[in-house]
């Protein structure tokens, strides 16, 4: 398996393209932001279907070996239909980030973050359940997906937008925080200031981990990555050029 493909809505998903081109773990990677139909999380379920196998069908074009769906909201509700068009792997964030944490103390108090469709599909709050997980607290968080695709990642306006979401949260008395959007990891110091006990979940991450337990995929010599976008694919690919660092 030498060659990944990875989508998202947007840019978002380049922090988990940035962890699997660290990992080497494929020799070539294309990615594909779905920049022209940015977000997804507040779209209808048939509407992220059809738009998920639309960038599978995209990338199928560069005969890839495995699909990383980077997105949580196309996790959340195409993952199955995926698996069905593709003749190769299909591997989505929400599987791997509840895998990164199975093995944490079942007490633990659980912030679950995300898009509105994430989060209304019950497919994360579900698999912590039934891995015995009681303490889990889901809010909607859909304003930090705009403020990463601007590139506003600290300051004011991002310190508003967290006390807006979590002012009636004890943030010390959180454990874990699953980051349910590969937007948020960008956000990773703002998270870490305004929850400084918390451990993070970045499905960046817990997709390598995945990939190497489950799939026995190991480092290669070398590793590169294309990028693409169905709308201003100039920028994304600046973008990258920061982000992938």
């Amino acid at each position: 398996m030498n060659k990944c493909g990875i989508f998202d809505s947007g840019v978002g998903g380049l922090s988990v393209a940035r962890e699997i081109l660290k990992s080497k773990l494929f020799s070539e990677i294309i990615y594909f932001g779905d920049t022209a139909r940015v977000p997804y999380g507040n779209k209808n379920e048939s509407t992220i279907i059809r738009y998920s196998l639309e960038c599978l069908e995209f990338l199928k074009n560069f005969n890839i070996d495995f699909l990383v769906v980077a997105c949580n909201s196309a996790s959340s509700v195409a993952i199955e239909e995926l698996k069905k068009e593709a003749s190769f792997p299909v591997v989505g964030v929400i599987e791997a980030g509840v895998k990164a944490i199975e093995n944490e103390d079942k007490n633990s108090n659980i912030l679950l973050i995300g898009t509105k469709r994430t989060i209304s599909s019950n497919k994360y709050q579900n698999a912590l359940k039934s891995l015995g997980f009681k303490n889990i607290i889901s809010i909607a968080t859909p304003l930090f997906v705009p403020l990463v695709e601007e590139g506003i990642l600290e300051g004011k306006i991002v310190d508003d937008v967290f006390e807006l979401y979590f002012k009636d949260i004890d943030k010390n008395s959180i454990d874990i925080i699953i980051l349910g959007c590969t937007h948020y990891p960008f956000l990773e110091k703002s998270f870490k200031k305004h929850f400084p006990k918390a451990k993070l979940i970045h499905s960046g991450q817990a997709i390598v981990s995945l990939l190497k337990n489950e799939y026995g995929l190991t480092a290669k010599e070398d590793s590169k990555i294309e990028i693409y976008a169905s709308d201003n694919v100039n920028e994304v690919r600046e973008i990258a050029k920061k982000w992938l660092k």
